[in-house]
């Protein structure tokens, strides 16, 4: 029977950005399936001690500009380490995620597609008007995505999301767990890995 993945991430997460595909590309090689659970992060430091980027202390966002280069290097990927549009609310592109997976779309390109927008084309993702064009150009039905988002149903499965995410351990993002176990942040892929090859 397929493993599953259930991967925790913040719409406006850099880190989520440069492990995307090789999520997906470790999970086809396992034969595993991914969960896409979008969450509030802020929500989720505001219960696990978090602190929000903004407000970290300059020596700790220092390391993490020259962190996020070394490995867009070693990835090949290009990022800006400080967008203009850096981490704005991410709550309207969270729960578009979670309307077009409620409609059947597999969600791996659009939310690649939307941190993209963000580290890497100076776009706000916050912004429907910068989400709906994303959407266009994925082929999906803007209008009814942006509506669906809207409703309470998305809503409170954001909500379950963020909570489920806390009752995990998650305290950040990208997180993924597998059977239980957790793993924190995309330099831990290549232990998802080994544990997608272990019996489970």
């Amino acid at each position: 029977m397929p493993r599953t993945i259930d991967y925790y991430f913040w719409m406006n997460s850099d880190w989520a950005y440069l492990g995307a595909d090789r999520l997906e590309q470790l999970a086809a090689r396992r034969g595993a399936s991914i969960r896409y659970m979008p969450v509030d992060l802020p929500a989720v430091y505001a219960r696990t001690g978090g602190v929000i980027l903004p407000k970290r202390a300059p020596e700790r966002q220092a390391y993490r500009v020259a962190e996020l280069k070394r490995w867009c290097k070693r990835l090949g990927i290009h990022v800006n380490a400080t967008p203009s549009f850096m981490c704005p609310d991410a709550g309207l592109a969270s729960r578009v995620v979670i309307a077009a997976e409620s409609m059947g779309v597999r969600v791996a390109a659009l939310y690649k597609a939307i941190l993209a927008a963000e580290w890497c084309e100076e776009q706000d993702i916050s912004d429907a008007t910068t989400l709906r064009a994303i959407l266009l150009s994925q082929s999906l039905d803007a209008d009814a995505l942006l509506r669906l988002a809207e409703t309470p149903a998305v809503q409170a499965a954001y909500v379950r999301n963020t909570d489920a995410a806390v009752a995990a351990g998650v305290f950040g993002s990208p997180s993924y767990l597998l059977d239980g176990e957790l793993f924190w942040g995309q330099d831990r892929l290549d232990f998802l890995e080994e544990a997608l090859q272990s019996e489970g």
